[in-house]
């Protein structure tokens, strides 16, 4: 395979968790190294990533990232943003130098100081956008700016991706790259039924998400409480906390599981780093995001595990659900509608089966780890 022109990359991703965008640099950073780059990472926080990017021998620097989060869409938090911006541009400046770094590599749209560092040095900017953001259309049309003037490359994660920012400014050049994942099935004799004490036959219906309202907790407890009226071998298994500053979401999905009464159904394991364990153990992987989810991380892992998905019908998840085939596709408003279409799954475990094998035969097929570097390398050397 022909090696990345460009050979010292500074990463700049936002977050230092092991979630969906964590995940997809990762493979990313794997990707480069194996192909002949230098790589460092800037992140603006210590956590579970930084062990994991460091055991592929790159560096990391831990330093503010003026990430833009809508918690600084006030006055106050303008005047914070530009403190850290300024502050970000001269640690940018330290490591590019230090490193000797010809591209800038940015990592989701919370990171916004590559764009002008890149420009202001003269180096090349490549930026891996993995979010449809639903406005204000000022926000929209300041980042379709950025990313036609101050990038020399856009990536997005998917079709609805692209769409998404086509429809914003047609004049942008964006190259869709499907996310890709070499992930080794959970071969151990433990599984999540003798963790939590469940006979063998106990039905496991699950989600995986960080904790935020778009994500759909609440709405998978509406969906759960319905299901449950209709079948009583069932729990409903939640994973993942809370993003930072939306811990009160916690309060109000136990109300919902009260209301319900589904505290004997209903097991969340909150953070868990195990997640292929998890997913093997599972019967039926349900994704209930309200807003659209660009390119969802777990439903190519549920997918790649033998498992069969049910979506709600947009953003990403139906270019990754073969339709009747590998998984269902559901509303995102309508709870009865989404239980319903649930039930063949419950019902009939050979559907089961049969779907999550025709889903591990699609990851292999259009999202494998493969087509990924390649595609990866032939953009990288486009620029």
């Amino acid at each position: 395979m022909t090696e990345v022109k460009s050979k010292r990359i500074l990463m700049l991703h936002s977050s230092s968790d092991l979630y969906g965008a964590s995940k997809v640099g990762l493979e990313t950073i794997k990707i480069l190294k194996e192909n002949g780059c230098y790589v460092v990472v800037a992140l603006s926080s210590n956590g579970p990533l930084c062990k994991e990017i460091i055991s592929l021998d790159c560096p990391v620097e831990i330093i503010p990232l003026a990430t833009v989060r809508r918690k600084y869409f006030n006055l106050k938090g303008l005047f914070n943003r530009a403190r850290a911006f300024r502050t970000s541009i001269r640690e940018l400046d330290r490591i590019a130098k230090l490193h000797d770094i010809d591209t800038i590599y940015s990592n989701t749209t919370g990171v916004v100081t590559g764009a002008f560092y890149s420009k202001r040095k003269k180096l090349k900017h490549v930026w891996h956008v993995l979010e449809i953001i639903p406005g204000p259309k000022w926000l929209l049309k300041a980042y379709a700016y950025l990313m036609l003037h101050y990038s020399d490359c856009v990536i997005v994660v998917s079709e609805a991706v692209k769409s998404h920012w086509l429809k914003v400014n047609r004049n942008l050049n964006i190259h869709r790259l499907y996310n890709g994942f070499s992930i080794e099935p959970y071969s151990g004799n433990d599984s999540l039924r003798d963790e939590l004490g469940l006979p063998n036959d106990q039905l496991l219906i699950g989600m995986i998400a960080r904790v935020h309202f778009w994500k759909g907790q609440s709405y998978f407890l509406e969906i759960a409480s319905l299901l449950k009226q209709k079948y009583h071998n069932i729990k409903f298994v939640m994973v993942g906390d809370a993003f930072p500053g939306y811990e009160y979401l916690y309060d109000e999905l136990k109300q919902i599981i009260k209301e319900n009464n589904l505290e004997d159904a209903v097991i969340d394991l909150g953070y868990r780093t195990d997640i292929n364990r998890i997913l093997q153990s599972l019967d039926i992987f349900v994704l209930p995001s309200i807003l659209p989810d660009p390119l969802p991380t777990t439903v190519l892992e549920a997918m790649a595990c033998g498992k069969p998905v049910v979506a709600t019908n947009h953003g990403g998840a139906p270019e990754m659900v073969k339709l009747n085939e590998t998984g269902f596709l559901i509303p995102w408003d309508n709870a009865h509608i989404a239980a319903k279409t649930i039930f063949p799954l419950i019902e009939h475990e050979e559907l089961r089966k049969e779907m999550g094998r025709k889903g591990q035969v699609r990851v292999n097929e259009v999202f494998s780890y493969k087509q990924h570097q390649e595609n990866l390398v032939a953009i990288m050397n486009s620029i």
